[in-house]
């Protein structure tokens, strides 16, 4: 990039060249991506992103927009020197219509005071993940997080009434709708949710928000294997009229890593059990009758449940090295996918200790061992997302691809499929500036 295009883009906006302030900023949270980059832009406008999207529009100049660094694919890394620009600045949560139950939020509000935001309303914003303390919205539209909700309320996409986005040229789209029937043609807001960046700079959204449930219950209980558990899950279903709100699979050696690294956490029963479930939603006594388990019977016992869900990516992290997929199949096939991988795995790595965990209600598993060595790191996952393609299933479920997954991408995804991808992006960012070589990039 030219210095004439740097200077130009210094008068824009607040920024930093600070090699200590930009650090954190290169660095993925798990330490697998380090990148590098000589500016960090800090626009508090939608104007200041405009202006500076021309300005990297006319000069070639590539740049890498990002939320709150919970990523986990490296889609919001600069690999290659690229500009940073960081959303922190455009945090506005405002317009919190309580009648028509929707907030509009700037891209760079976090998820947490989002939520809050609609709850003081008397309402919910259903999308909910342990990094919502940090991770941002507008990082979890380009990204299409999932979370522990996706069940009942389904992935942030589904979640989108309305965008406002910046294009790669510094045009500024405009689709902040707020109506809930929209049959004007392309939905055009669906191209920029879980695109990371590539087509454009969401500056941000107009959400739907939903009534709280009525009588939510949360219980924890002991299952002998994930078959059981698949039956409990249809048996609730049923039972609830789909209502369930979570239905999240733990195994033991989860919660043992759990105990062992996070502090002030406790086993919810007495006796361990091979696997457990967490669930939530309009459960009775009578449902649950039969299961070993423990209900909350308040918001602090609720709260240590939910802990000891959410900290095991942590607690993973505090044991050591691990090989992580983000997949998903059929919920009816998860239990044979879990049997017939973890075998594969092990023969293939000995000694892996399989810490499969997550959202079983939409058939999302974080499929995840702790090994001694990353050795096998790339064979391991081209064996577990080979299985997963026999199953018809997602390699990547809700983390994304980043830069980690695009290779996948392309032996997966079918050449018509990665065709119209490229031509999408050579469309919509014809100079290839927006955040260059995630998801797929375009022929020359």
């Amino acid at each position: 990039m030219s210095a004439d295009a740097l200077s130009r883009l210094k008068q824009v906006c607040a920024h930093s060249e600070d090699p200590a302030e930009i650090a954190p900023h290169v660095e993925e949270w798990r330490g697998a991506w380090h990148g590098h980059s000589p500016l960090l832009l800090k626009p508090a406008t939608t104007e200041e992103v405009s202006r500076i999207l021309a300005i990297c529009h006319e000069t070639g100049t590539a740049i890498v927009p990002q939320g709150g660094n919970t990523g986990l694919v490296g889609g919001q890394i600069p690999l290659h020197g690229e500009v940073l620009l960081t959303t922190a600045r455009l945090n506005c949560i405002h317009d919190v219509d309580a009648a028509g139950a929707t907030l509009r939020a700037q891209a760079g509000a976090i998820l947490a005071d989002v939520r809050s935001a609609a709850a003081d309303a008397g309402l919910m914003f259903p999308l909910s993940l342990a990094s919502e303390g940090s991770c941002t919205i507008g990082g979890n539209l380009s990204t299409n997080a999932g979370g522990v909700n996706v069940l009942r309320y389904g992935m942030a996409r589904d979640l989108v009434l309305g965008l406002e986005v910046v294009l790669a040229d510094g045009r500024v789209l405009d689709l902040m709708h707020s109506v809930r029937k929209d049959n004007t043609g392309y939905d055009l807001k669906q191209l920029f949710i879980g695109a990371e960046g590539t087509l454009g700079i969401i500056t941000a959204a107009e959400l739907k928000l939903f009534p709280k449930p009525r009588d939510c219950v949360t219980a924890f209980v002991a299952l002998a294997d994930p078959a059981a558990a698949v039956t409990l899950l249809a048996r609730l279903q049923d039972a609830t009229g789909g209502l369930l709100t979570a239905f999240e699979l733990i195994p033991r050696v989860g919660v043992e890593l759990v105990l062992k690294h996070i502090p002030d956490t406790a086993d919810p029963l007495s006796r361990p059990s091979p696997w457990y479930a967490l669930i939530e939603g309009p459960l009775t006594e009578e449902m649950l009758s039969g299961l070993d388990g423990v209900v909350a019977s308040s918001e602090a016992q609720r709260r240590a449940l939910w802990r000891l869900r959410e900290s095991l990516s942590e607690a993973q992290k505090r044991e050591g090295l691990s090989l992580k997929h983000d997949i998903a199949v059929p919920v009816a096939d998860l239990p044979a996918f879990v049997a017939e991988a973890v075998t594969a795995v092990q023969a293939l790595a000995p000694g892996a200790r399989p810490v499969s965990f997550g959202h079983l209600g939409d058939g999302n598993l974080h499929f995840n061992f702790q090994v001694r060595d990353l050795s096998q790191r790339d064979a391991v996952a081209r064996l577990v997302h080979d299985i997963v393609q026999r199953y018809r299933g997602s390699f990547s479920a809700e983390h994304g691809i980043g830069a980690l997954k695009r290779e996948e991408l392309v032996r997966y995804k079918s050449p018509v499929e990665i065709e119209l991808m490229r031509a999408l992006k050579r469309t919509l960012d014809p100079k290839n500036i927006l955040n260059p070589g995630k998801i797929v990039a375009p022929l020359p």
